[in-house]
């Protein structure tokens, strides 16, 4: 009689500290998915960098910056933005046929602002889409 009582506290403690265990884990998913997309990012970012100077042989790159987050306001899902600024003497169409054979047409966007300069947009879904970082 006394291990079953013993059996029951346990339960009975297990029971009531289920919810507790499954909050915990819910918050350490969604913190190990926020810096796993953080990463992910950064590693986007500087692949894109790199294979801009393996690729564009003057180019001068002026700004870099990436982003993590829902970048578009639309829909419940994480971004990873990569935008990086720089100027070269090569045009837009050479630029966007070296960025096709790597990338998806829709997932950068190349435009040359007023004073010549390139600025290069590329967002892809991150590792961890369905994110808190979305919302």
């Amino acid at each position: 009689m006394g291990n079953f009582i013993k059996h029951l506290k346990r339960t009975f403690i297990i029971i009531l500290l289920l919810p507790l265990i499954l909050i915990f884990a819910y918050i350490f998913f969604e913190i190990f998915g926020m810096c796993v997309n953080h990463i992910s990012t950064a590693n986007q970012t500087n692949k894109l960098q790199n294979f801009l100077e393996d690729n564009i042989t003057d180019i001068e790159l002026l700004e870099i910056h990436s982003e993590t987050g829902n970048t578009s306001g639309m829909g419940n899902h994480v971004d990873r933005l990569s935008e990086i600024t720089f100027s070269t003497e090569m045009q837009i169409d050479e630029i966007n046929d070296i960025l096709s054979g790597i990338y998806d047409n829709d997932d950068f966007i190349l435009n040359k602002d007023e004073n010549g300069n390139y600025k290069l947009k590329l967002c892809t879904f991150a590792p961890f889409w369905d994110n808190i970082e979305g919302y």
